[in-house]
């Protein structure tokens, strides 16, 4: 049987307006009679209802967590801080998943049918209009690994996606590959036409290099592994940017099944440094994103909203690094 509010009061000796108060954060009750309380509370197991609490404090403290890539292993690991992150702070997160899905019209409604007190849209490829909506809602909302503006209209944590293209460029152009190529996700997501922006200024300020483009029809393992193999059937590189590690993998799966070798035939560098990249088996030099540093940011930021949901709007941008590993040829 379910331990009420009632109950814990009797055992504690106090009022059940003492219990609830108690419970409910930036009340006013005395150090003693929570001491009682809790007390009372931990020898009858009790737990306070969340959702009978929402309707005292207009809180649900509920976070919608929105991602449309969930083929991508690297969301599973922001998926896990997010979530772990979230519930330390006392937040519960509500996932939704938004594969192949770029109106923000559904997950609003969803949304909105929960009550949600804020919204975190976890993607590097949905444009900044899709935020927008939530915004436009009244909903405080974060676009996590979002493009990058200079005045954004809502609250952007990441990484600046022209600057990865530029270091990708001159780290595979200083190992001395002059046939080099950009191979990257979905061409209208907007990380694609930003890295490959990057990458392609680069390119272009070197005159003995020459650089090709394809696209995969999305940042998954089976989309570079097709992909890549295509780019097989006629010439190809010497080394690739892969736009992403998820890529990268199944470019390097391609590759092997060809017969050929990485990177005596082929140099490979990704980007992200998702967990399975440090694998024996894969040992991919990579760009390393900040994820855990992108989240904390992002989280700090829709706390903050949920107290001046009026916040001038910022962009946040963590730097990137390059992680050598055993995917290029090595410097001269």
């Amino acid at each position: 049987m379910t331990v009420t509010l009632k109950e814990v009061a009797a055992r504690a000796g106090v009022s059940r307006s003492a219990v609830s108060r108690t419970f409910t954060a930036g009340a006013s009750v005395s150090v003693k009679t929570r001491r009682k309380v809790e007390k009372a509370a931990d020898e009858l197991g009790y737990s306070p209802n969340a959702l009978a609490s929402s309707l005292t404090t207009g809180r649900t403290k509920l976070i919608g967590l929105i991602s449309n890539n969930f083929h991508n292993p690297v969301f599973l690991e922001v998926f896990d801080l997010f979530t772990r992150s979230l519930q330390d702070k006392g937040l519960r997160p509500l996932l939704v998943n938004l594969t192949d899905e770029t109106d923000p019209a559904h997950s609003l409604r969803l949304l909105r049918q929960y009550s949600v007190d804020g919204v975190v849209v976890a993607s590097s490829t949905l444009a900044p209009e899709f935020s927008l909506a939530f915004q436009d809602a009244r909903i405080p909302v974060v676009h996590s690994f979002g493009r990058f503006a200079s005045a954004p209209k809502v609250h952007v944590v990441g990484i600046d996606n022209i600057e990865c293209g530029r270091m990708a460029a001159r780290t595979l152009i200083a190992r001395g590959y002059r046939r080099i190529a950009f191979l990257g996700g979905p061409a209208e997501a907007t990380s694609t036409i930003d890295r490959h922006r990057g990458f392609s200024e680069v390119v272009d300020a070197v005159p003995d290099v020459t650089a090709t483009r394809s696209f995969a029809t999305a940042y998954s393992f089976d989309a570079g592994r097709a992909e890549m193999l295509a780019l097989l059937d006629r010439t190809p590189a010497e080394a690739y940017f892969c736009g992403d590690d998820v890529l990268s993998v199944g470019a390097l799966s391609a590759i092997q099944d060809r017969g050929l070798n990485v990177p005596e035939d082929i140099g490979i560098i990704g980007l992200n440094d998702m967990d399975m990249s440090r694998w024996p088996n894969i040992n991919l030099t990579t760009i390393r994103q900040p994820i855990r540093r992108i989240i904390d940011s992002s989280i700090e930021l829709v706390m903050a909203m949920l107290d001046d949901p009026d916040r001038q709007p910022e962009a946040r941008l963590y730097a990137c690094e390059i992680v050598e590993r055993g995917t290029l040829r090595p410097l001269p």
